[in-house]
Formats: structure tokens, sequence, C-alpha cells
């Protein structure tokens, strides 16, 4: 089973790393789905110029820190970013959406094979 094809142009990445690795896919940002957050989606660009989303379940392999019970959303200690998709920085509130924000500084860092 392969771990996902483009929309568009039908390109498919048989794993996550591979995915992740593709110089030809960019991060853009995220929807948070507050009454789930393994279901917020995260959204990519791919290069033939779509857009497409996979949902945070798909790479909840990469955070293995505290998740924490409550939200912060609205609080003094929240930033606000998840209320802002296009906004990927780390969250600094000990917030239950934290550990999501830590997956996205994973996609957006993980190293890029080489272009051929």
């Amino acid at each position: 089973m392969n771990f996902r094809q483009c929309t568009s142009c039908a390109k498919i990445w048989q794993n996550q790393e591979e995915f992740l690795a593709d110089p030809d896919v960019s991060l853009l940002g995220l929807q948070v789905c507050f009454d789930d957050l393994l279901e917020g989606l995260i959204m990519f660009n791919h290069s033939c110029k779509t857009t497409f989303s996979i949902e945070v379940s798909q790479f909840e392999n990469l955070y293995a820190g505290p998740v924490y019970e409550e939200r912060a959303t609205g609080s003094e200690q929240c930033p606000g970013y998840c209320l802002n998709e296009k906004e990927l920085k780390p969250c600094p509130a000990k917030c239950a959406c934290a550990f999501v924000r830590v997956i996205l500084q994973k996609i957006k860092h993980f190293p890029k094979q080489r272009r051929r």
C-alpha cells in the first residue's frame, strides 16, 4: 500500500520518508480540528501546482513527547497559531494542540533529497 498519491499528476510516494524527503513537496499549513486533533489536515503543495492535505494522524509517529490534556486556545498563554492555517511556528503554550505544532516543525525541517 502506498503512503500517498498526488491528486493531480498521480505521482506515488511509497512511504512517509519518501514523501517528506521529496524536494517537490512543500509544507503549506494546517487546518486544525479542535474536536479531534489527529483529524486535522496538514496541507502540502506539489510541484505539479496542486495542493492536497493529509490527516495529522498519518504523521503521529513523528512525535514522542508529552501531550497535554487541556487546550489553551483563547487564553493569555495562547499565541493563536492554530487559528492561522498558514502559521507553522511551534507553540510555546502547554496546550493539547502543541504536539501538532512539533509535528509541523519536523515535517518542515525534514531533510530533502537532492534533485537529480
